[in-house]
């Protein structure tokens, strides 16, 4: 977020509110500038509304505090006629607007503490609902309280595919914390609730992209970790046919590698950050291939063992994805006469995994000029991570890498004229990125469409971070053994 857009958000967030709430608060006969002092213009807003001041306790504590603050304000606006389901809405989502219109509306003024029992026998007939009306309140309140906590604090998440395994299998329904990097405010505000890009049984959009707000994230715990398990937006529904805004893109879940600036490479599989060997996830998957004596396979052992996507390469000999402690068990058995990494030779694309990035995606700016990259998903880069702030030469050699997260990302218009680079129409022989970007991968290492295939994963397509499994389902098992009980409640790592 640049200086404009920091102070438009401050504006319609902070200011405004706080200046409809001088109004209010004078129509009370409290003084104006009480408005503007944080926590204490809390407590006068409950006292106004005939609450105890014990309220303020319930303010404190994480995730009932936005429930209680929406009692609060809706409590509130009651204290000056604001009875309809609409005027509840409006002061609870679009305070910045209607605050300051009721503080200076000569029509708006103080009636009275609503929570108290004077108020509701002396207005009785205005706050009289009926049955659907009462429904309705109670649905439109469960709506706004659930939204909020899936934006702010922790949503669900299920894991679709096997590009985490064996850390994560397909069907463990995971909590995905907002707060640990800071809750990304929505970016497309209109949308249909608990719907992410698209609406079940029709599958029409979900949302309006005819308003589109500047990016902006709460603070949080922690900065984005090098082995956080994270999810994110796919950066690859920018493009035809999706068209995607960033926060309704596709959910992905990958392991972050490579943090802003540093400088990742990949040898024979290992990872280097920096220069330095990574740590391999323990349960992390790869593609092995086994030779044995022809014998058949025990299929207990297959089970045991988590051996996935097997491929008879001939009558003694197969290809298997699984784990590193997995693979050594299987060296122990008399039949299996080896066991051995399937690992992509280095200085050519691997034909089995195809092209990675940046050469997977050839366009009209990759021209005859830029050199064709010969990396694979297991010897791949040099590559720097940009960082905000950091200036990139720009020539035949790092301009493919980069000239995607110049002009998606980044939102400038880019051109390749013979073999000069022109951005925003000037020609450019450097750029200064303004966000951070992160390198994603999957735990399978033969098995995931990562950063190794579309590039950078950038800091507004954070999502959150992958905390624990609360429940997970083997679809694949017999009924009474659908649920993986030993995996109940697991964190994360």
């Amino acid at each position: 977020m640049n200086v404009v857009e920091f102070v438009i958000a401050f504006i319609i967030l902070i200011i405004l509110p706080y200046v409809g709430l001088w109004g209010l608060f004078k129509k009370a006969g409290r003084q104006g500038w009480e408005a503007i002092i944080p926590f204490y213009n809390a407590y006068l807003m409950i006292k106004l509304s005939g609450r105890a001041g014990w309220w303020m306790i319930l303010l404190l504590i994480p995730g009932l505090n936005f429930l209680v603050a929406i009692g609060i304000t809706v409590d509130f606006v009651k204290s000056y006629g604001k009875f309809t389901l609409g005027e509840h809405i409006a002061g609870v989502a679009l305070a910045f607007i209607y605050f300051p219109k009721w503080g200076f509306d000569k029509d708006t003024r103080y009636i009275g503490p609503s929570a108290s029992p004077e108020f509701k026998e002396k207005y009785k007939t205005a706050l009289k609902k009926t049955a659907a009306r009462e429904w309705a309140d109670a649905i439109i309140f469960a709506v706004i309280a659930a939204t909020l906590i899936r934006t702010l604090f922790i949503e669900a998440y299920v894991i679709p595919s096997a590009s985490m395994e064996s850390s994560l299998l397909i069907g463990d329904y995971l909590f995905v914390s907002k707060v640990n990097y800071g809750a990304r405010l929505p970016m497309t505000p209109v949308a249909f609730p608990f719907a992410h890009h698209t609406m079940p049984l029709i599958n029409t959009k979900a949302y309006w992209d005819g308003i589109k707000l500047p990016y902006y994230r709460l603070p949080g715990l922690s900065n984005i970790k090098k082995g956080d398990v994270v999810v994110f937006n796919y950066p690859m529904d920018a493009d035809s046919p999706l068209y995607r805004p960033v926060d309704k893109r596709e959910n992905y879940i990958k392991r972050c590698q490579g943090t802003p600036g540093d400088t990742l490479s990949l040898v024979n599989a290992q990872v280097y950050i920096n220069g330095k060997a990574a740590i391999t996830p323990p349960n992390g998957e790869m593609n092995y291939r086994v030779k044995y004596d022809g014998s058949e396979i025990n299929p207990q052992l297959i089970t045991d063992l988590h051996l996935e996507d097997i491929s008879v390469v001939n009558n003694t000999e197969f290809t298997v994805n699984t784990t590193a402690a997995s693979a050594n068990t299987l060296r122990g058995y008399s039949n299996i006469k080896s066991v051995t990494p399937n690992i992509a030779p280095a200085g050519r694309p691997d034909p089995l995994s195809g092209d990675v990035y940046p050469a997977k995606y050839p366009n009209y700016k990759i021209t005859p000029n830029f050199p064709r990259f010969t990396w694979n998903v297991d010897n791949y880069g040099p590559i720097i991570i940009p960082k905000s702030g950091w200036t990139v030469k720009l020539d035949s050699l790092t301009f493919p890498v980069y000239g995607r997260a110049i002009e998606v990302y980044e939102g400038n218009k880019v051109q390749v004229v013979g073999k000069d680079i022109l951005i925003n129409g000037k020609k450019a022989d450097s750029y200064t990125f303004k966000l951070n970007y992160y390198f994603m991968m999957g735990d399978n290492r033969h098995n995931s469409e990562d950063s190794r295939y579309w590039g950078f994963v950038p800091e507004d397509h954070i999502v959150g971070k992958a905390l624990f499994i609360w429940m997970s389902i083997d679809d694949n098992a017999s009924f009474l053994s659908k649920i993986r009980w030993s995996r109940l409640f697991n964190i994360i790592h």
